[in-house]
This record gives structure tokens, sequence and C-alpha cells, in this order.
């Protein structure tokens, strides 16, 4: 265990914070025997993926828990459908590009999303027409109270938009520890009619997709207009997209004719990067932090020396923006510490 020990490497944002103390995990024993320490010493504890959905305003003054779990397993169901099961501390898109490898369909659309496995069920993480919650089985998670395993399935997960039991009621009593995907062996169900999908894979020349297509493509078009977090530190999309009643929407539509959005039923889920670029933020920059100028959805750490109070304070910026032009609050996606 390491004392006052710097997260900067361990958050994509490359902001600096200290945690109290931290400790790497490699097993669920570990994990139990670590969590039997903190709560004997009543420590406030954080677990770290990916840190790919974090933003630290501060210093941690806790104990930090790196979930480094790992392992692949497979198990056959039937001629088209096999059970994968991955540990929680497995990259994700290392993950995808492994079942790409044994022609396992169904996450291909997700390629190239940063962070862990084991944080994905949190957000029912979700890109180009698929979200986690189409392909999830079950996740075995760890009760933090009684240091006992436990299994949530899909109906457990209560999963929603970019949300599930594990950011509601659940926040802080479980951590997951592997998360359970049923793919497709041949017969996949390809999915192109989302975002840019179909336009790039003409560019690609390719008519009738595979599923590593797919995936080729979604790489192209994510590394085209989103910044690598390993060179610019961000996190991916900052803000949910706002979904807004029906009526709501038809009378901004008189207001602003070339709004966008996507019909739910008696809602519309609107795209809060065309919110946020009407608003002048694409590309702009104050001190350290900039909305990055291909995609304003993403907030990045400009200099590289941006603090996490920083980034916090130009998305407030942004949020009150939006909310005076249009009327429509924005959520943040990531985490705040």
């Amino acid at each position: 265990m390491h004392e006052n020990f710097s997260l900067k490497p361990y958050n994509t944002f490359g902001v600096e914070a200290k945690a109290k103390y931290f400790v790497e995990v490699h097993s669920i024993e570990e994990l139990k025997q670590t969590l039997k320490l903190s709560n004997s010493h009543a420590l406030p504890l954080l677990f770290l993926g990916g840190g790919s959905n974090i933003l630290f305003t501060k210093d941690f003054d806790g104990l930090a828990i790196k979930l480094n779990l790992k392992g692949i397993s497979e198990k056959s169901l039937n001629d088209n459908e096999v059970l994968v099961t991955a540990k929680a501390g497995e990259n994700w898109h290392e993950f995808v590009l492994f079942c790409l490898n044994k022609n396992l369909g169904g996450l291909e659309n997700l390629s190239l999303i940063p962070g862990n496995v084991g944080t994905s069920p949190m957000q029912n993480i979700g890109a180009y027409g698929t979200e986690i919650k189409d392909i999830f089985v079950d996740c075995k998670v760890l009760n933090l109270e009684t240091l006992e395993v436990e299994t949530f399935d899909i109906e457990k997960c209560r999963f929603g938009y970019r949300d599930s039991i594990f950011k509601q009621e659940g926040k802080g009593k479980y951590v997951i520890l592997e998360v359970t995907f049923k793919l497709t062996k041949d017969n996949h169900n390809i999915k192109t009619e989302y975002g840019a999908i179909k336009s790039e894979l003409e560019n690609l020349g390719i008519e009738n997709p595979t599923i590593q297509d797919v995936s080729k493509a979604v790489i192209n078009i994510r590394q085209s207009k989103l910044p690598d977090p390993k060179v610019t530190g961000n996190a991916g999309s900052f803000f949910k997209n706002p979904t807004i009643p029906l009526a709501q929407f038809e009378e901004l539509k008189q207001k602003f004719e070339n709004i966008q959005g996507y019909p739910n039923g008696e809602f519309v889920k609107v795209p809060a990067g065309w919110l946020i670029e009407q608003c002048g933020w694409k590309g702009k920059q104050i001190g350290n932090v900039a909305s990055h100028q291909l995609q304003s959805l993403v907030i990045i750490n400009a200099t590289g020396n941006a603090t996490g109070q920083e980034i916090f304070d130009f998305s407030t910026e942004i949020i009150n923006s939006v909310k005076e032009k249009f009327g429509i609050e924005l959520e943040r996606e990531v985490n705040i510490i």
C-alpha cells in the first residue's frame, strides 16, 4: 500500500491529484483483504478502472483501489451463440479486438471506447447504435458491505441511457468483478445505419461489410474526430445527450429551425455537441482548457497543465450558456471527484 500517491497516470485527463492511500489488486481475495483493512480504518473508497470517465477536482482523502483483475473465458451456447466473460481489469478495446479476432459479433460498434470492461455496465456504454445492454448477460459484483459475490442480470442492472443501478442506488455499494456478454459466432447482426458508418464503409470501398469492417469504420471515425487521451488529456464525451419532451423540441424548432433531434415516442434526444457548438464553444480555449476543435462534446486538457477544477469550471460555463440559449440543462457524463 502506497501513501500520498499521485493519480495523474490513472486518469485520462492527466490532471494531478493525490490519494491518501493507493493499492493495486490482482484477485478477488486480494480485494477482500484490502477491503477488510479499509473497513477497520473507516477509509473512503475509490475504485479505479481505466480512468477514462473521471475528473479529479481535488485530492482523494481515502483509499484508491486499482482493479487489475485479468482473464477472458468462453462458453458455447449453441451453433451461433457464445458467452464471453471478461474480468473487470481487461482493457475494453483490447477485449473487443480479442472477440473480433475470433469472429465473435456484437461488440464491433463499440470499438475504441476508452476504459476497462468493469466500468462498461456502470455507464451502459454505447456508440453507433449499440449499447452494452444489447449484448449483456450478467455481471459478478462484490457487495462491499457483506464482501459476498453476487450476480446481477440485465433486469437487476436497470440499464438506462448512460445509466445503471451502479450510478443510482447501487452507487458505492458494489464493485464489478467480471462481465458476461452473449455474442454471435456466424450469423451476425451487422449495424451500419447509425452515424457516419455507411459513408465510411463507402470510402473504404466495402459493400457487404463484416463485423471487422464495421469495427474498422468505427475506429476510423473516432480517430478522425476524437483526440487520443494518450496525447491530449480528455475523457471522451463530457456531457450526456439530453432528452427533452417532444412539445419542447417543437417549440425550439420554431426558433432554431436547424436543431437536430432523434425522436423516441413522446421524447426527443438532442445532440449535446450541436447545442454546445451553437453556443460558440467549438475549439474555444480558456486558460489551460478547451472544447475540442473537431468535437465540441469533448473537453480537453489543452496545455497538459490544467487542474481538475479548471476543467470543471469550464464545463459549468458551457452548461450555463446552453441553458441560457436553449433552456436545456446539460448533464455531465464524467464522474466528478
